[in-house]
């Protein structure tokens, strides 16, 4: 009985390489899968946010506002909780409210970023979630496990 002899070296690296390439090629499909890039509405359908690349991380604005204007002045409606005094008369249509989510491919979610709330003026750590067409953004103080998460729909990618 005859044994085939160990391949030569060139071979083992070509094979090698080849199957990092697939692996690095299993990896980046995966993570472009969950990428929340679009305008969701969220769970009260009074806002649209529109989500998107700010570098490696993601950011999220408002596009769209059920009631953009306020009733008893016509005026676009603003950013009256701010905290920062001279920023109180800015829109609230185009307000950035998300930031700084980056990827973690362990958990599978966008995380250590921001969120503002514009009906008090707070701003919370967040993180978010994609599943099928739902989006779980969760915003928190410390803790996620204390925090409180809602449920966005796509609009549209």
């Amino acid at each position: 009985m005859r044994f085939k002899s160990i391949p030569p070296p060139a071979i083992l690296k070509t094979l090698l390489l080849s199957v990092l390439l697939l692996l690095i090629c299993s990896f980046g499909a995966k993570a472009q899968a969950v990428i929340p890039v679009g305008i969701w509405a969220d769970e009260t359908g009074e806002s649209h946010i529109e989500i998107y690349r700010c570098g490696e991380k993601l950011c999220g604005r408002l596009v769209w506002l059920r009631e953009p204007q306020e009733s008893n002045t016509g005026r676009p409606k603003a950013d009256l909780h701010n905290p920062d005094p001279s920023k109180r008369n800015m829109p609230l249509q185009n307000l950035t409210v998300l930031q700084n989510l980056r990827y973690n491919a362990n958990s599978e979610r966008w995380e250590d970023g921001e969120i503002y709330d514009p009906n008090n003026g707070h701003t919370y750590s967040c993180y978010m979630s994609l599943t099928k067409d739902k989006l779980e953004v969760k915003g928190y103080i410390g803790f996620a496990i204390i925090g409180r998460s809602h449920y966005w729909s796509r609009v549209r990618p």
